[in-house]
């Protein structure tokens, strides 16, 4: 049965829906709330990093609190989208397979549902180095009352990228095109080592400023 729940839910019932025995909300999920919690960080820091203390950077807040809303919005979006393309998943294995025409569909139905469970959190992905980049910018300038709130922004959405390519590894395991499988493995390379590094800068960035 698929999940019905939605962005407004208390966050109780999405952790009993979560950790009951319906495979979604799953972990494509959970990674798309916690990248979202990593924006709601970014943007609370970038909110606390207002008035003339800040002028110098007035235009670069603006901007990241923009983003982050933006990204939030995306976090919803792809919390939803990860539950369907979980839910197609399944159901194209639960086609018929009598005939060789039916398994000739069956077949493509798999294969294309494994390429949306991967479209999926990959977006994430994106998300996060979008967020990341944020994160990362403002760990100079920002208000250093609330800078280990920015730090844990940048852990949230590393995390979830973590997370998220968790998630596609285990579709790409099955996936038959190997040309494909190659791009994306390159993709993925790319980007979790852009987010690993802006993650670590950020952190570096953010223990010196605690400790000034």
């Amino acid at each position: 049965m698929m999940s019905t729940i939605t962005w407004d839910d208390s966050i109780r019932s999405f952790l009993q829906q979560a950790g009951s025995s319906n495979p979604t909300p799953g972990g494509g999920s959970v990674a798309a709330l916690v990248a979202a919690l990593g924006a709601s960080m970014t943007s609370m820091v970038s909110n606390l990093s207002q008035g003339e203390k800040f002028a110098h950077i007035h235009s670069q807040i603006a901007e990241v609190i923009e983003k982050m809303s933006g990204l939030t919005a995306e976090c919803e979006e792809l919390l939803h989208a990860d539950i369907t393309s979980f839910s197609q998943y399944m159901d194209a294995f639960k086609l018929p397979k009598s005939t060789d025409e039916e398994k000739l569909l069956r077949k493509r139905a798999i294969h294309e549902a494994t390429i949306q469970a991967i479209v999926v959190p990959l977006r994430l992905i994106e998300v996060c180095r979008t967020g990341m980049a944020c994160t990362h910018s403002l760990a100079e300038s920002s208000n250093k009352n609330v800078i280990s709130d920015l730090g844990i922004g940048a852990i949230l959405f590393e995390a979830a990228a973590q997370s998220a390519l968790l998630t596609i590894e285990i579709n790409l395991a099955s996936l038959q095109d190997l040309e494909l499988k190659s791009h994306y493995s390159d993709k993925l390379s790319s980007m979790i080592s852009e987010i690993g590094d802006l993650k670590n800068k950020a952190i570096q960035i953010t223990r010196a400023r605690i400790m000034q």
